[in-house]
């Protein structure tokens, strides 16, 4: 599987190594970074099962192992982005399954450098062609301070 093809099965991609924005494996999916960064740290955890499409597929059990992960997860971004950016707010959590078809929870960092117009709303807000699909916020190796921090905060929640 090459790069490009990744993308287009990122769970079973993750399972196979080959998902390049994998942090660490948790109990219920994959901690991700996301593969846009116009907010530092943006994360997303993966289920383990492309064939779950929402939480409520999940049993109680299974349910309450995945929303752990999320927490632990989010945790990880929030000290992480606390830690490199004095500007950081807080993260906001979303379940949403608007375009990919299996479940996945993304977690968006704030900062208080955000334009005045949209620090208080959804990301999916911010308008910017660039933020969405240009080079400039696309994940590269100059995003690998945040990768790092938000794994070694991973790994110190981590039983």
């Amino acid at each position: 599987m090459n790069e490009i093809d990744w993308r287009h099965d990122r769970i079973g991609s993750a399972h196979r190594g080959l998902n390049p924005t994998v942090l660490r494996r948790l109990d219920s999916g994959f901690a991700a970074i996301g593969d846009r960064q116009f907010l530092p740290g943006y994360s997303v955890l993966l289920t383990d099962d492309p064939a779950v499409t929402r939480l409520s597929d999940l049993p109680r059990a299974r349910r309450t192992a995945y929303l752990t992960d999320l927490e632990r997860l989010a945790e990880a971004v929030e000290r992480a982005c606390a830690r490199l950016d004095p500007a950081f707010r807080r993260v906001n959590i979303e379940i949403l399954g608007n375009t990919d078809p299996y479940l996945h929870a993304h977690i968006w960092p704030r900062y208080d450098w955000e334009p005045e117009d949209l620090v208080r709303m959804p990301v999916w807000l911010y308008e910017d062609e660039e933020c969405w699909r240009g080079e400039r916020h696309a994940l590269a190796p100059r995003h690998d301070g945040i990768r790092a921090a938000v794994t070694e905060e991973l790994d110190r929640l981590l039983p």
